[in-house]
């Protein structure tokens, strides 16, 4: 999920959200970013300014759906970032 989200092309880095709790456990560490709980799938991203946002999180929903198992997804947009040319990530 977070590689599908990440190769969205308007999102800039995946985020954990403010208080840290957008993240799922995975053998090893954890998924920042990506929280799949029993019955929904959250994602918390960083976006690069310029088209709208609900375009933005209808495409990232459209993403995941297939690899969501039928559970809704909701996009939180944690910060909108300005000045990135194309295919840019934000360092940090």
């Amino acid at each position: 999920m977070a590689r599908a989200v990440r190769d969205c092309p308007d999102v800039v880095e995946l985020s954990a959200g403010g208080f840290g709790t957008l993240q799922t456990p995975v053998p090893g560490g954890r998924v920042r970013g990506i929280a799949v709980r029993g019955d929904h799938v959250e994602v918390g991203v960083v976006v690069r300014f310029g088209r709208a946002i609900p375009d933005i999180t209808a495409e990232i929903r459209d993403v995941l759906a297939p690899l969501a198992a039928g559970r809704p997804v909701h996009v939180y947009v944690e910060d909108v970032v300005a000045g990135l040319g194309e295919g840019s990530r934000a360092s940090g």
